[in-house]
């Protein structure tokens, strides 16, 4: 009875090490200087090569920068603190509101970086 060999799947490119990627651009023709690459590099030259687009989305930003999403934290902080001023003896509903924004805010700026 023989062993039966499994079919080796490719593992998905972004998943790949560094190195792993360089053996894989230098199969590839019309590609130089893989050695002084780094992974982010080796990832677009070998989509590039594949013909394959980069179709992830970005997650949370949807596309906005890191200074809209600031700039947008600052509004917030300001109505917050004007808010507060206010209504100090009334209840902090609207507080807790201003604060889940703004640590959500937090949260997409970081994943945006």
């Amino acid at each position: 009875m023989g062993k039966k060999e499994k079919e080796k799947k490719e593992k998905p490119l972004k998943k790949m090490t560094a190195p792993e990627l360089r053996v894989i651009a230098k199969e590839l023709p019309d590609i130089t200087g893989v050695h002084g690459m780094n992974k982010t590099e080796l990832l677009k030259l070998i989509e590039k090569a594949r013909g394959i687009e980069d179709t992830a989305k970005k997650k949370g930003a949807a596309g906005k920068s890191i200074r809209e999403i600031k700039g947008k934290i600052k509004e917030l902080k300001t109505k917050r603190e004007t808010y507060a001023a206010e209504m100090k003896e009334q209840g902090g509903k609207m507080l807790d509101i201003f604060r889940r924004r703004i640590s959500r805010l937090k949260k997409k700026s970081r994943n945006t970086a």
